[in-house]
């Protein structure tokens, strides 16, 4: 048995955890519903872009949820958490009232519990691996709503707890980026003792917790908090510092930096490569978030500009797609249309995502590809022309492969955001000739130690991943912090 496998027994055998088990029957839990998260009314939550659809639930709703919970002796829920939460042991502390205990384990392994709770895809993660879905094929313990509870329960309580740091070793480490992956890092690393700086290129620190994701998925208040509670914990952060300009690796190394964690993003935008995809009105969904998110362009006391429009086509079926369109309809479009080349059923944006559109008006145009956009006299984007698409066979994800049809349409739009990928940002790979990168533009890194060609440089996230998850930069983050520690320990 591991250390951490023995250490998650213990816990389970203290006597209130036991005792715990014993206040319901395994039989009864199994007939608690699980809880509805309660929402605000569709058509009313349209009209803002920072109210937060998902209200959360009450302490009431909360305990009842926790109650579900089996307590298993095999944990699988941690299996499907990238960064390791303890779950059963806070999901028991809720049940028992300790709310505020439960947001101290959270933060035993995860910076960003507020955050995790509301953007990460737990139905594809630790919801998945709950023993309700694998042994019952029930719906699982609402384990995202309930960390999302516990976070936002001591943020409001007032006694926000600070995790415990080691001792300063003065070993300096820098994170460059401010993303998840880097905040994910950073955290760790500063509990070690080490002095950690976060370096980001733009005006605000957080990365695509900032400009990519809308406010009414994510509120920047909430993730504010989250960053005051690592700069309490010995975390720095260095805002307008563009490592690859502002100053290089070898720089930094003359600064005593000792190592680096590179997370700085996948934020260039992907295009179709299509006729017309130059006219006026036609934008990737990483300018249109950025503007709206982090340069509050909706915000009239701000004069950010913003293309708004009566019709707008978004291109695309992730995460990033619904969250652009969603955007549009609470910017005042009449028509907001999703455009993509498969079925809803293939759409890899998350399935509460998808909910919340078709909730709010937003229509979709699926089996269809844009092939052509016109213009008017003035250069700005009228029309798009679509080719209808067939499912063919599976492609290597699993997901049957959109064919062409000899069928075309046309829709007008006065507005194109185009959400089909992201490429990594090439500005630090191209200042390292030394850095072996993959020929999408990603750093080579040993997937288990997340190092790269470069010993004192590792790396994570979107850079490594050409794009993902949250929790899935937040994993990298843990994982190159261990790496790390045990590097300089050995260097």
């Amino acid at each position: 048995m591991t250390i951490a496998a023995e250490i998650l027994k213990q816990e389970r055998n203290a006597e209130w955890r036991a005792e715990l088990r014993k206040v319901i029957k395994n039989k009864d839990r199994m007939t608690i519903e699980r809880v509805k998260m309660p929402e605000m009314d569709p058509m009313e939550r349209i009209k803002y872009q920072d109210k937060e659809v998902n209200a959360g639930l009450d302490l009431e709703q909360a305990q009842r949820e926790a109650s579900r919970c089996m307590d298993c002796a095999n944990p699988t829920c941690i299996e499907g958490c990238p960064v390791s939460i303890n779950i059963p042991k806070f999901v028991k502390q809720i049940e028992t009232g300790d709310v505020l205990a439960a947001a101290s384990t959270l933060k035993e392994t995860s910076a960003l519990p507020a955050v995790c709770g509301r953007v990460c895809p737990q139905e594809k993660q630790c919801e998945a691996q709950c023993f309700y879905t694998q042994k019952l094929q029930k719906t699982p313990v609402a384990i995202g709503y309930l960390e999302r509870f516990a976070a936002d329960y001591e943020r409001e309580s007032g006694k926000m707890s600070v995790p415990q740091v080691a001792p300063a070793n003065g070993i300096k480490v820098a994170a460059i980026g401010s993303g998840p992956a880097s905040l994910s890092f950073a955290g760790d690393m500063v509990k070690l003792g080490y002095d950690v700086t976060v370096f980001e290129a733009l005006h605000e620190i957080g990365g695509v917790l900032k400009y990519g994701i809308p406010e009414f998925r994510l509120p920047n208040s909430i993730v504010d908090v989250e960053l005051d509670n690592m700069r309490q914990m010995g975390v720095k952060f260095e805002n307008n510092y563009v490592v690859g300009r502002t100053a290089t690796i070898d720089d930094l190394r003359e600064q005593g930096f000792k190592a680096f964690f590179v997370a700085s993003g996948a934020g260039l935008p992907r295009f179709m490569n299509i006729p017309g995809e130059n006219f006026n009105g036609v934008m990737s969904s990483n300018e249109y978030l950025t503007r709206v998110n982090l340069m509050n362009a909706a915000n009239d006391n701000f004069d950010t500009p913003v293309l708004k429009g009566k019709s707008i086509a978004v291109i695309g079926g992730g995460n990033t797609a619904m969250d652009s369109v969603r955007t549009a309809k609470r910017l005042g479009a009449e028509r907001a249309m999703i455009v993509y080349r498969r079925t809803r059923e293939e759409m890899p944006a998350r399935v509460e995502e998808v909910h919340h559109a078709q909730e709010e008006g937003i229509e979709f145009l699926n089996l269809a590809n844009p092939v052509e956009y016109f213009a008017n006299e003035e250069g700005r984007v009228n029309k798009m022309r679509l080719q209808r698409m067939e499912l063919g066979e599976p492609d290597p994800s699993g997901r049957r492969r959109p064919v062409p049809v000899d069928d075309f349409f046309e829709e007008d739009v006065d507005v194109v955001v185009v959400a089909v990928g992201v490429s990594p940002n090439p500005l630090i790979p191209s200042t390292m000739p030394d850095l072996e990168v993959s020929r999408w533009g990603t750093i080579e890194v040993n997937e288990e130690a997340m190092q790269s060609s470069i010993p004192d440089l590792f790396a994570g996230g979107d850079i490594v991943r050409g794009g993902a998850t949250v929790i899935l930069a937040m994993g990298d983050g843990r994982k190159a912090a261990a790496s790390m520690h045990e590097y300089l320990q050995k260097n």
